[in-house]
């Protein structure tokens, strides 16, 4: 039943006013207030920390919560609640879904948030489970995000009921709006941002810090482009170049496919998709043009993804169609090849701006500094207010015996504490402190502690002036700590950059002919990736090399003729120059994160390695290969009409270790075995054989030993490093020591004997985890691809070797040197008639 309501009465003094405002007036005042709050409270990021409201007060209040990655995960719901109730009071949904995308690794390069459960599929087909459902904490690049922000770093604001306080932005180690991009929809405008390598961006800040006047191309020699979470291609680099210097471009990105037999068809499998792109959105489209007739030739379509794996879309091609022009057809029909558009629109002191890479790169910089100044000056304080309380304490200590009879005689606490502060020129704190201590700190070994306390302080406060008194010795700092970030969480580049689309096989012939056959050299890094120059000039002198960008073999070629692969497996792989990714010549080594990995263009086995580049000419010294057992065996290849053929027969589990092209044929040879015996002796010594032929004893191996490389070099100026361990550590979990030794301190040995020591092993160390011998000085880099310090050469004596910080994965010497020495050039059009060793 409705209750009855009675209205009071209106008061005898109550006057009327009515205001009049056009309707116009009122509208216009109305959306400028909510565009600009969606603009500034919902929809943008901030250029400092690359966040939006949501997604920072979501990070803020997980630390707040003691969500760490070392800690168990905690139900999204109550994150969501506590965000809601405390900080962010709009809907729950709002929140779940940006906490759901900060988790997504497809969506961004360096997720924020661990989560566990279902949080979606790349295509956004398969929705997220409910926030009851799944689970979530800080991944570690969330915490240095908001490391040091109780240390007075940042400014903090009222909340929505102005109980609590919030960061106006977070202190932000990492670049995160460069690194992971955003996206995002306001009133009259919209950003949309690509993500990026981390390692290469801070490549670029910390050289934007060492050189303030750079331009764009200066640092798109260290961001060449966007770097995806999906990986794919990305074909043509003059938008990006656009977006780098206006904030504005488009680029487009393409899946990465490979032609395979598939029972007895041609199939096209696609490993990586265009970012945003899933699977269901592909075959949708596909199944669409088949039935309307508008592409033909496709058998079947089969979704094979799964966690193992990965991405795995198995196009089969029916008879009597070109995979190749099919695959064309794709690309242009369906998302397999889509369009990103930069809009690189950020908050920059509230107002919307429209940003290139230098803007971008320069804001976070400036943020960085303002942080690790005020976190500077806060910890002086710090260090400061507790000098002060030690100074007094060791003051009181050196006549404790009056402190205590002052104390005694007093009549209250006030009355001690002034007469401490009159008696022993004492501050008011220091007097209370006084006071609060313990007996047991009364000790002659608690003022021993005082007194080191004393002088570490005393450092640490001149160290904290000296930062803030000196502004290159601050930016160095920020440097020193960019380093740090990208050698934690930095990893390869997932996505490569193409100046043009290639060619097709519907025009195999005509494009062949567009491409002129010119000189270049074919480069493989130690991560894999695969290359070609633009051209055979001398590339340079080496200056400062790019992560995961070791070349460890290389050679002479023309820009249309076939190379070969040698793996561990003995086998050559025929390679088209024509397929690798061009780049341009520097003037340090080249920079082969654009490249294409190996894994693309080739299949390998399990377990199956690349190891060396190698001419198919059937003239020279030929090839030197040498086995895990210690067999060294001599091969010319000839060129034949298959993809691929064995140059060695192996024994039941060996496998080679190491193969090189020969030059002169005066090489010396040389063995390296896990029991750090080396061994070298003429190429003349190893009579050539066939490809069917098993080679002949090398280095005469202990019980339980095997070798751990074999190369070719001449031995002036080489150098030899050796880097021990512990053969019951799992791989990459010990650092060992490295030695580096001039290679004119081993004495040459006869084929087949044992050689010599070249490591003596420390407590802890049985083996050899690797080895190299080579033209120095050497560069030595990790599986991540962080350079490894390698110590100065000595004298083979002390055996001993260096402790080093992370083990060491691949060692190439000066590439430019090696260039130098390949031999003549090759003729435009003409055969390759020499080769680069690895």
């Amino acid at each position: 039943m409705a209750r009855r309501t009675k209205s009071e009465p209106v008061p005898e003094d109550f006057e009327e006013h009515i205001l009049d405002t056009d309707i116009r007036d009122e509208m216009q005042t109305s959306f400028l207030e909510y565009a600009y709050s969606v603009i500034y409270s919902r929809a943008l990021p901030d250029a400092r920390d690359g966040l939006k409201p949501v997604q920072r007060r979501i990070l803020y209040t997980m630390n707040e919560m003691g969500l760490r990655p070392d800690r168990g995960h905690s139900k999204c719901a109550r994150i969501v609640g506590e965000v809601m109730g405390r900080l962010h009071p709009h809907g729950d949904g709002a929140i779940y879904d940006a906490l759901v995308r900060t988790a997504q690794p497809w969506a961004m390069r360096l997720p924020m948030v661990d989560g566990h459960g279902n949080f979606g599929s790349p295509g956004g087909e398969d929705p997220p489970a409910a926030m009851r459902y799944t689970e979530a904490r800080m991944a570690p690049p969330a915490v240095v995000m908001t490391d040091s922000i109780d240390e007075d770093t940042v400014d903090f604001k009222p909340n929505y009921d102005s109980r609590e306080f919030e960061p106006t932005v977070l202190p932000s180690a990492i670049p995160n709006l460069v690194v992971n991009g955003t996206t995002g929809i306001a009133v009259g405008m919209a950003t949309n941002m690509a993500p990026h390598n981390l390692v290469e961006v801070v490549q670029a800040l910390r050289h934007l810090i060492k050189h303030p006047k750079t331009d764009v191309e200066g640092l798109m020699r260290f961001i060449p482009g966007p770097d995806l979470p999906t990986g794919g291609k990305i074909v043509g680099l003059d938008g990006i170049r656009d977006a780098y210097e206006t904030g504005r471009g488009v680029f487009k990105m393409r899946a990465t496919t490979r032609i395979e037999t598939i029972g007895r068809r041609k199939g096209i499998v696609v490993t990586e998709l265009p970012y945003g792109i899933g699977t269901e959105k592909v075959m949708e489209r596909i199944k669409t043009l088949v039935q309307a007739k508008k592409i033909q030739g496709i058998a079947d379509m089969k979704d094979l993804t799964d966690r193992e794996n990965g991405l795995r879309l198995v196009i089969e091609i029916k008879n009597g169609f070109v995979p190749e022009a099919l695959l064309e057809q794709l690309y242009k029909l369906t998302p397999m090849e889509d369009s990103f558009g930069i809009n690189n629109v950020a908050l920059v002191d509230g107002q919307p701006r429209t940003l290139g890479l230098k803007e971008l790169l320069e804001v976070f910089l400036t943020h960085r500094y303002e942080v690790v100044r005020r976190r500077s000056q806060f910890r002086r304080n710090k260090k400061a207010d507790r000098l002060h309380l030690v100074d007094g304490l060791l003051l009181a200590l050196i006549d404790i015996d009056e402190v205590i009879q002052v104390i005694r005689t007093s009549d209250d606490s006030a009355s001690a504490r002034e007469r401490l502060m009159s008696v022993f020129e004492l501050s008011q704190l220091q007097a209370e402190y006084i006071l609060e201590m313990q007996l047991r700190r009364l000790t002659r070994f608690s003022r021993i502690e005082l007194e080191k306390e004393q002088e570490q302080l005393r450092r640490e406060i001149e160290e904290l002036d000296a930062i803030l008194a000196d502004e290159g010795l601050l930016k160095q700092v920020v440097s020193d700590e960019l380093g740090e970030v990208a050698k934690t969480f930095g990893t390869p580049r997932r996505t490569v950059l193409l100046e043009s689309a290639g060619t097709t096989a519907v025009a195999a012939a005509t494009a062949s002919l567009e491409v002129p056959d010119d000189p270049c050299f074919a480069l493989l890094s130690s991560s894999g990736l695969l290359a070609r120059t633009t051209s055979d000039e001398q590339i340079g002198t080496g200056g400062g090399r790019a992560n995961h960008d070791v070349v460890v073999s290389a050679v002479r070629t023309t820009a249309r003729a076939d190379i070969g692969v040698l793996t561990s497996a003995g086998r050559l792989l025929r390679l088209a120059v024509l397929d690798l990714p061009a780049i341009p010549p520097s003037a340090n080594e080249p920079n082969l994160q654009g490249g294409l990995p190996l894994t693309e263009v080739l299949e390998l086995a399990a377990g199956e390695r690349a190891l060396a580049l190698t001419s198919l000419s059937d003239e020279g010294p030929g090839l030197a290969l040498g086995t895990r057992q210690g067999v060294v065996k001599r091969v010319n290849p000839e060129v034949l009409g298959k993809d691929e053929w064995e140059v060695v027969r192996l024994a039941d589990g060996d496998e080679v270790v190491g193969a090189v092209e020969l030059r002169t044929g005066t090489e010396e040879l040389c063995f390296i075995s896990s029991d750090a015996q080396l061994l070298h002796f003429g190429a003349a010594n190893v009579r050539p054989q066939g490809r069917s032929g098993g080679g002949m004893a090398g280095i005469k191996l202990a019980a339980g030993a095997k070798a751990v490389w074999f190369g070719a070099l001449e031995p002036e100026g080489a150098v030899v490093v050796t880097s021990s361990g512990s053969a019951t550590a799992l791989p990459g979990t010990e650092p060992g020591s490295v030695k580096v030794t001039d290679f004119a301190e081993y004495p040459g040995k006869g084929r087949a004997t044992g050689g010599v020591r070249c490591h003596r092993f420390l407590k802890g160390e049985d083996t050899l985890v690797f080895a190299w011998a080579g033209t120095g000085p050497a560069r030595a880099a990790a599986a991540s691809g962080a350079p490894v310090d390698l110590p100065p050469a000595e004298g083979r004596r002390d055996g001993s070797g260096v402790p080093v910080s992370q083990p060491i994965a691949a060692v190439a010497g000066p590439l430019a040197t090696a260039l130098a020495d390949a031999g003549p050039r090759t003729e435009p059009g003409a055969e390759p008639t020499d080769g680069m060793p690895g």
